[in-house]
């Protein structure tokens, strides 16, 4: 009895087997990648490290000076396609600024610092989830101390930097962007010649609509 219950169980079995083609479609669990959108609208905020370096500056005979600040970064752009973005930016100063003079040393002085950007951004995925970019475009600068003294620049600005798709609308960036290399600043409402460098290191998130 016990022979004839396993007959035909594998009767059954290879029965089976040969009406489905004789093949079983093993199951796979495939990993979902995040679609991220190649248009649309997107607006992100971050944390900026500003330093302008001043040389040379033609006060006194001829001065070093170098600013550096901490920033939040505002961003807001419309990405036009999956190589293609416009982008403008602002960047709002928190706390003191610290000043490193060649006369003076070392210092943290009480003042503002703010500055905005346009930009046209060209990307290249190097995956689905991971693109560099570069910014090309125009950005204005000022930095004003509270005894009365301001600096403010502006002119052509660039930038390179990387990005990561956390998901389908969360995008990790971080970049450097130059706020341009002059050789004169507006000095109290003069232009005073200097050999000026500005730059900003970014971190943020970005959210895409």
């Amino acid at each position: 009895m016990r022979k004839l219950t396993l007959s035909v169980v594998s009767a059954l079995t290879l029965g089976t087997l040969a009406y489905a083609g004789g093949d079983i479609a093993p199951v796979v669990e495939e990993t979902q990648v995040p679609v991220v959108s190649e248009s649309g609208l997107y607006a992100g905020i971050g944390y900026g490290y500003f330093k302008q370096t001043n040389d040379n500056v033609k006060v006194n005979g001829g001065v070093d000076l170098d600013f550096t600040a901490d920033s939040i970064l505002f961003q807001a752009g419309y990405q036009y396609n999956r190589y293609l973005a416009f982008e403008g930016r602002y960047w709002g100063g928190i706390g003191d600024i610290s000043v490193d003079s060649s006369i003076n040393g070392s210092s943290d002085e009480s003042g503002t610092f703010d500055a905005w950007g346009v930009y046209v951004k060209p990307m290249y995925p190097v995956t689905d989830t991971f693109d560099i970019y570069a910014l090309l475009g125009y950005a204005d600068n000022s930095v004003d101390f509270s005894n009365g003294a301001s600096w403010d620049t502006d002119g052509f600005s660039w930038g390179l930097g990387a990005q990561y798709a956390v998901t389908s609308n969360i995008v990790l960036f971080a970049d450097y962007v130059s706020m341009g290399s002059e050789d004169s600043v507006t000095l109290n409402g003069n232009d005073v010649s200097a050999d000026i460098d500005l730059y900003t290191l970014n971190f943020g998130v970005t959210y895409k609509f």
